[in-house]
């Protein structure tokens, strides 16, 4: 796979088909060489050929910020779902994507429902610089501002977004929740991703995490859904930290298409 996307890269083509080669310019292994020697360093695929793919989307990255994973496209799915369903119902859903990256949560929810309203904050303004520069790539330019809210916001001020409170349909967040001490084993992470990006805080990487939760109890309304990713060996710690709020219903562990706990669902409860 990385070999074809090298490939289309330097060839300028959005597809490469195998079965059906292009006839190769002059220069093609001359311009294809140091992209596959800067992947033979682990530098990730994405920075090389400069966008990402996530779900529906094809959006920009750039150095210094998170790189979409493919496992956070499930816990975006179960957004989508349920922004989806009170869609159906007539209700236009509002949404808050707390540590948007480079935004591709948010992003999917305006795109696959239209009838959203998507409010996405990040600590970090290069992200959101990002984040909106792929609001506009991926929406009409007239609907960018209508369905998608990007802005400079800290998880853990406890004012976040205070006009909100109570009133937000759904939470949805992918903080990060690395520990301490925790060492990530692929380069392309260890070596690339931003660290702010990475580690949660604390023994368990669960500093930020914990902001992530007060945050959806001060937003979400009776009934609203959160939704947050998490690594696969935080899943039981996550859940008692979400029911000891006592503000929601009993919290559920969801797995990504690897099988391994990949992110937590719960209800607030009526007050």
């Amino acid at each position: 796979m990385d070999a074809i996307a090298l490939a289309e890269h330097a060839l300028g083509v959005p597809q490469l088909i195998l079965a059906v080669p292009p006839r190769l310019p002059d220069g093609f292994e001359a311009a294809l060489e140091p992209l596959v020697r800067r992947r033979e360093a682990r530098e990730p695929l994405q920075h090389i050929v400069g966008f990402a793919a996530f779900r529906h989307l094809s959006v920009r990255v750039q150095a210094g910020v998170f790189l979409p994973r493919p496992e956070t496209e499930v816990v975006a799915q179960a957004a989508v779902d349920e922004v989806r369903r009170l869609s159906a119902g007539g209700v236009e859903p509002l949404v808050v994507d707390v540590c948007t990256g480079s935004g591709v949560i948010a992003l999917s929810v305006a795109v696959e429902v239209p009838r959203s309203r998507v409010v996405a904050v990040d600590i970090d303004p290069a992200s959101v610089g990002l984040a909106k520069a792929n609001a506009d790539l991926v929406l009409p330019g007239a609907a960018t501002d209508a369905a998608v809210r990007i802005e400079v916001g800290d998880v853990a001020e406890p004012g976040l977004l205070a006009e909100f409170d109570g009133a937000v349909d759904v939470l949805i967040g992918n903080p990060p929740y690395i520990p301490d001490d925790g060492i990530p084993l692929e380069h392309e992470v260890a070596d690339h991703d931003p660290a702010t990006a990475l580690f949660g805080g604390g023994a368990d990487g669960l500093d930020l995490p914990r902001h992530v939760v007060a945050a959806a109890v001060r937003l979400l309304r009776p009934g609203g859904l959160f939704v947050m990713e998490h690594a696969d060996v935080q899943g039981e710690t996550v859940r008692d930290l979400i029911d000891r709020t006592g503000a929601f219903e009993p919290a559920v562990t969801h797995r990504d298409l690897t099988g391994r706990d990949r992110f937590v669902l719960a209800r607030r409860r009526p007050t």
